[in-house]
């Protein structure tokens, strides 16, 4: 098994098994394990991999290319207050959420003049893709608009306190199936592999299999970076004002890298990063909390033992089945009110107790990344309860 390092204490034993397992392929050369890891099929989320001419669809997740987008808005910081019901008509009337959720009127963006034909499934989803252009996935993802305290101006505004808007979502239904596609052409490919490595299953970038995931995942990343683009502009039209900062990030994605390996020699690896997020030295991400707690604006310091990698967010502390049991609204509402956040929709298992404390993943990659600003939830809106979740 190949070493690597682990940030955060009391990890779920199952997410260091995972990681330990991924340690172990063949085509594996290096790998890091976040402060916010938990169970996710083959990789744990939270997982980092790098590996050599090889891609694996596991490792880079189910929802290709989720991400996060911020952008900070011309608006007094005092309409959180002040406007609460204009701020949540536009949250309203421009975002869609849910796995079959569609705009009456289709959004237009260039991504759909890029070569749909990469992948068979990309060609065949293309209407879909569409259909669901703008539009937000359910689980854990969110828009939601709050307070954002610059403490840094590295982060592209002079400190002080500004309105801002946070989402987080991927690429969809058609992410989804290129997915699925490819993990099961994968698996068909190593029939080798035991049963606790099957789902790690890989994809040789020389071979065409490798090369059609490799410009999906690619289009993919596209796609969801459209999604953000069209509900931050739509809900920044809808208000009638102009953006004043743009930071965001992908979160399930492989890149190609050239990096230092453990054994002192430096290569160009493909590296994985399913739920991190990139921390090369000055790269800007975004590492959000819950929808009742602090996110961060943060630059990465370039760790090599990271792979320039740092947590995608706090992290789930348990199951969304235990999170259902274990808590009810009453719970979550006195939380959020405590906080004063307003939520329009969610589901149970989104609550803000089902997640770790984003100050203790923050404080376990200090080395990793340096905050720069803090996002505290105001006016949150998620998928309703009872979705199939899709982070």
């Amino acid at each position: 098994m190949k070493a690597y390092r682990i940030w955060g204490t009391d990890l779920e034993p199952d997410a260091v098994r995972q990681m330990d397992n991924a340690c172990r392929l063949p085509v594996t050369v290096s790998g890091a394990l976040m402060p916010d890891a938990h169970v996710g099929y083959g990789l744990p989320i939270g997982g980092v991999l790098a590996t050599k001419d090889a891609v694996i669809p596991y490792a880079v997740g189910v929802d290709i290319a989720c991400r996060m987008k911020m952008t900070v808005l011309d608006l007094p910081l005092a309409t959180l207050d002040d406007q609460p019901s204009r701020l949540k008509s536009a949250i309203d009337r421009e975002t869609c959420f849910g796995t079959g959720g569609t705009f009456r009127s289709k959004r237009v963006h260039d991504v759909l003049d890029a070569d749909w034909t990469v992948s068979p499934v990309t060609a065949r989803m293309k209407d879909r893709a569409w259909s669901q252009l703008g539009t937000s996935g359910s689980g854990n993802h969110f828009v939601e608009f709050g307070r954002l305290t610059v403490t840094d101006a590295g982060v592209g505004l002079p400190a002080g306190e500004y309105l801002a808007l946070l989402s987080h979502s991927g690429s969809r239904g058609t992410g989804a199936q290129v997915a699925d596609h490819y993990s099961k052409l994968a698996k068909r490919l190593h029939p080798e592999l035991p049963s606790e490595l099957a789902q790690l299953a890989w994809l040789d970038l020389a071979s065409e299999a490798g090369q059609e995931y490799w410009g999906a995942m690619e289009l993919m990343g596209r796609y969801a970076a459209a999604n953000h683009a069209l509900i931050h502009a739509h809900i920044a039209s809808n208000l009638g004002v102009e953006v004043m900062l743009d930071v965001e990030n992908h979160h399930n994605f492989a890149w190609r890298e050239r990096h230092a390996l453990p054994d002192g020699t430096e290569a160009e690896v493909i590296v994985h990063r399913k739920g991190a997020t990139p921390a090369g030295a000055g790269v800007l991400g975004i590492i959000p909390g819950s929808m009742g707690t602090p996110g961060y604006v943060v630059r990465g310091k370039g760790v090599a033992a990271s792979l320039n990698s740092a947590s995608h967010g706090a992290g789930r502390r348990m199951s969304r089945t235990k999170a259902k049991a274990l808590f009810t609204w009453e719970d979550a509402e006195a939380f959020l009110k405590a906080r004063g956040v307003t939520l329009i929709s969610a589901g149970l298992d989104e609550v803000p107790m089902a997640y770790k404390d984003i100050d203790a993943v923050m404080a376990a990659q200090a080395d990793l990344v340096e905050p720069l600003a803090t996002f505290e939830p105001r006016l949150v809106k998620m998928a309703p309860g009872g979705e199939r979740p899709e982070d």
